[in-house]
C-alpha cells in the first residue's frame, strides 16, 4: 500500500474522484473555512492557501464580505485572527472582514456561521475549503440554510512526488473517514 501511495498515480486518481467542478459565481458572502495554525502564529500551508484565496476572490469582486472561522491553539493563537491580520495588511478593509473563532468541527463552523451570517442577510455563500474538504463541507452548509457555490483551493491535485502522495493520500483518507463519521453520526 506503501509503495502504490508513494510512487504510483493511486492518490492522485483518488483526489479527483473527490473534487467538485467550481464555477464561480458573485456571493453575498466569502467563507474561509478552518485549517490550522501552529505554536508561533503561522498558518498550516492548507489554511494559507484557503486565505489566499479567499482574499483573491475577495480582490475579484465575488462578494462584499470576507469571513474567516479558525479557533486558538493550544498557546491562545487565534486561527481567524491571524487570517484577518493578513487580510488587512493585504490592503482589505476591516470592515469586510468578520471572524468566527468558536469552532473545532465542520459541524459547528457551518452553524456557528449560519448564526452570524443569516441574521445581517447573508444566505448565498463562496465556500473556500480544499477539494476533498468540499465534499463533506458544502451539504452541511446547505442544511444549515446556505446557498453555496464552492469555490475550492487548488491545493495538491497533482501530486508528483513520493511525498506529495503520501500527503494527498493522508488528506483523502483522513476526509473519507470524516465524511463517514458523519454519515453514521447522521449529519449528512
Amino acid at each position: 500500500l506503501f509503495v502504490l501511495c508513494a510512487y504510483t498515480p493511486l492518490p492522485n486518481l483518488l483526489s479527483h474522484r473527490t473534487e467538485m467542478p467550481a464555477p464561480l459565481e458573485p456571493a453575498e458572502a466569502i467563507v474561509v473555512l478552518a485549517g490550522s495554525v501552529n505554536a508561533y502564529g503561522v498558518l498550516s500551508e492548507s489554511s494559507l492557501r484557503r486565505t489566499l484565496h479567499g482574499i483573491l476572490l475577495y480582490r475579484q469582486g465575488f462578494a462584499p464580505r470576507l469571513v474567516f472561522s479558525g479557533p486558538a491553539n493550544k498557546q491562545g493563537i487565534v486561527e481567524a485572527e491571524v487570517r484577518a491580520a493578513m487580510a488587512r495588511q493585504l490592503g482589505i478593509a476591516p470592515t469586510a472582514i468578520l471572524t468566527e473563532i468558536r469552532v473545532h468541527t465542520t459541524r459547528e463552523e457551518a452553524a456557528r456561521l449560519a448564526s452570524l451570517l443569516q441574521p445581517m442577510g447573508v444566505h448565498t455563500i463562496l465556500l473556500v475549503t480544499d477539494p476533498e474538504h468540499m465534499v463533506r463541507a458544502q451539504p452541511l452548509f446547505a442544511l444549515v440554510g446556505f446557498t453555496v457555490h464552492p469555490a475550492p483551493v487548488d491545493e495538491l491535485s497533482q501530486a508528483d512526488g513520493s511525498r506529495t502522495r503520501l500527503q494527498l493520500t493522508r488528506e483523502v483518507v483522513q476526509e473519507f473517514l470524516a465524511r463517514l463519521y458523519y454519515r453514521l453520526a447522521g449529519y449528512l
